[in-house]
């Protein structure tokens, strides 16, 4: 099972990463962001399957796949 791991700071709220997870991991939230956007939310009761469709997407290189 891999592990999401997410700099939110740097998240613009584009949910690119949302849209392309085939498990639904990634899910929006309602908390805004450093820079004042919605933010990503990583869901803990889901398992990632490290397929790195998220990593791929983000603009903003937010996101870390990590295997475990």
């Amino acid at each position: 099972m891999a592990k999401i791991k997410a700099d939110f700071s740097r998240c613009k709220g584009c949910f690119l990463c949302v849209e392309v997870c085939p498990k639904t991991v990634l899910i929006p939230s309602n908390e805004l962001g450093a820079k004042g956007f919605r933010i990503v939310q990583i869901d803990e009761t889901k398992e990632c399957v490290g397929c790195g469709s998220c990593y791929k997407m983000c603009p903003d290189y937010c996101i870390e796949i990590i295997e475990g």
